[in-house]
């Protein structure tokens, strides 16, 4: 399904560019490059410590919540109003810090995202280097990467509309009508 959307993007592009018969498109794989990359597996393997480390927390925290919400059901009958009250704080918070602990380590801006970006951004960098010089030593217009959604990875910047496209809008810029 990739190779057929990657031909499709190839083959529209190639329609859409003037003398589409001189455009070179190139694509590769970053997952099979990161894979022959002993900086990235050493990066990964940090990185899968880290979860398993910060996983092994969460269990034992998890377990701890279970066991005294057992001991808290079992006892609950015959507790005071005060005591029962006291225990259910007690799970709500220690459910609370569940939850942070979670956020704080796997969260969309958590310690796992920062940790991600701190190791593997020097080799994300060196990968779009080595694709940027490749494409220019090969004489290629556009390289795409493969791995998971189809990402431009490329572009000869002879190809770029940009500017054209803000003359072309000023050009025919409303009126204010």
């Amino acid at each position: 399904m990739k190779i057929v959307s990657l031909l499709v993007l190839a083959l529209m592009v190639a329609l859409v560019v003037p003398g589409a018969a001189q455009v070179k498109i190139a694509y590769f794989s970053s997952e099979a490059v990161l894979k022959q990359m002993p900086d990235a597996q050493d990066a990964q393997k940090q990185l899968d410590q880290l979860v398993a480390d910060w996983q092994s927390d969460l269990t034992r925290m998890q377990d701890d919540w279970k066991r005294k919400f057992d001991e808290y059901d079992k006892r609950k009958l015959i507790m005071t109003d005060q005591r029962r009250a006291d225990a259910e704080k007690e799970l709500r918070d220690l459910d609370q810090k569940i939850v942070d602990v979670r956020t704080q380590k796997f969260g969309q801006n958590g310690e796992l995202f920062q940790k991600q970006n701190e190791l593997m951004k020097p080799v994300q960098d060196r990968i779009f280097k080595a694709v940027q010089e490749v494409a220019q030593e090969e004489g290629y217009d556009y390289v795409f990467d493969k791995s998971g959604e189809i990402l431009l990875m490329y572009a000869n910047e002879k190809y770029d509309l940009t500017q054209k496209i803000v003359d072309h809008l000023k050009v025919v810029a409303p009126t204010g009508k």
